[in-house]
């Protein structure tokens, strides 16, 4: 049995390679501008909004009154970003009050797909969650009962 001594290939600097590399981006790497798009899009805002707008268009005080507990800001700003980021297309309407709608692009849509499939998860596991808890709160070595999902908190999917 012999070794194999010679050092790893080494990347080419060829243009296509870091071209692709960059447009795939490094989440890991702290400078990496796909660590704002993330922040976007799993900030707790984010998440809710995305989801909202899967059910269709709605305008800025509908969404206010969906995604409960939002400030005017907060959904401002999150709204702003998931724009920019090209997930929610904004309309404004030339009408006196203004009338401003906002839905999701198509590229909205797929990344709301993948977050309402988080929701999901959680919102089926939460159960469990809030038993460890709940366990966690009783200090270690406590029985602890298991709770009713159908009790106690909700978090629906279907905001």
């Amino acid at each position: 049995m012999s070794a194999n001594l010679s050092p790893p290939p080494t990347e080419t600097a060829s243009p296509d390679g870091i071209a692709e590399r960059l447009q795939r981006g490094q989440l890991f790497a702290p400078d990496c501008p796909s660590r704002a798009v993330l922040q976007h899009v799993t900030s707790r805002w984010g998440v809710l909004v995305l989801v909202a707008l899967l059910a269709g268009t709605h305008r800025f005080s509908d969404l206010r009154r969906k995604v409960g507990g939002v400030s005017e800001k907060m959904l401002a700003q999150t709204l702003q970003w998931l724009e920019h980021d090209g997930f929610v297309l904004r309309v404004s309407h030339p009408v006196v009050p203004p009338h401003v709608e906002y839905s999701l692009t198509p590229m909205g849509t797929e990344v709301a797909r993948q977050v309402e499939g988080l929701v999901d998860w959680i919102e089926g596991n939460l159960h469990r969650i809030m038993d460890k808890h709940r366990a966690d709160a009783a200090g270690a070595g406590a029985a602890v009962q298991p709770v009713d999902p159908g009790a106690g908190w909700v978090f629906s999917a279907g905001l």
